[in-house]
């Protein structure tokens, strides 16, 4: 099995050949390709090849599949007896990508 560990939005991401990650939010139209070429780890069954920082030459060619949003995370502030209660939502929104090819020149 092929993969490779790319960093996108100081993350860092498993990529595995023909699967889909969540990088954070980019403005890019669905269908477009996008290259990742932070590429920190590539395994290539069994041979590894370390960055120091990053693989030389290496990139994680990728198509956008669109947008999607994260679980809902709830904070809820509270002290008691003095009547502070304030209870704030978020949900995270990432751009799905699909991993096509994994590249070493």
């Amino acid at each position: 099995m092929k993969y490779a560990i790319v960093e996108s939005g100081g993350k860092q991401i498993k990529a595995v050949e023909g699967s889909m990650i969540d990088v954070d939010l980019m403005s890019i139209e669905d269908g477009a390709p996008f290259i990742l070429d932070t590429v920190l780890l590539i395994v290539d069954d069994g041979i590894f090849s370390i960055g120091t920082p990053t693989v030389v030459g290496a990139k994680v060619t990728t198509t956008v599949v669109g947008m999607e949003k994260g679980p809902k995370v709830t904070i809820f502030n509270y002290r008691p007896k003095k009547h502070y209660r304030v209870k704030i939502g978020h949900r995270q929104k990432y751009t799905r990508l699909l991993v096509n090819k994994i590249e070493m020149e």
